[in-house]
């Protein structure tokens, strides 16, 4: 999957289902896991004495979810979309917009043999 950490999903099923997007904060499992800000959150409750919370009580946290519950979010169509991968006129590849055709990103930089001539 191409999605980074610092892109905004949209989260496609699950109870956190929602036409809102949200910024990746962590991908875990070459990909196949995800940690998203404010979805799948839980709460671990620890004794005293614990390094994170020496008076005890409850952490809130944010688990991981399953990267194919998740869509890159397109600004230009303002949803969550199919996205594929092609090559430019420099020879650099990019993420892109099924729907649109809108750019989403640079994935590696210009490579001579895939410049277009």
């Amino acid at each position: 999957m191409n999605i980074r950490r610092g892109d905004k999903v949209q989260v496609i099923a699950g109870s956190h289902k929602s036409e809102e997007s949200r910024e990746v904060v962590a991908v875990l499992d070459g990909g196949k896991k995800l940690r998203v800000q404010g979805v799948n959150k839980v709460f671990k409750h620890v004794r005293r004495g614990h390094p994170k919370s020496p008076q005890g009580g409850r952490l809130e946290l944010e688990l991981p979810i399953d990267a194919s519950n998740v869509q890159l979010f397109c600004d230009a169509c303002g949803q969550g979309r199919r996205i594929g991968v092609r090559y430019l006129e420099d020879g650099s590849k990019e993420r892109f917009c099924k729907k649109c055709e809108a750019g989403l990103g640079q994935v590696s930089p210009a490579k001579a043999k895939y410049a277009k001539s």
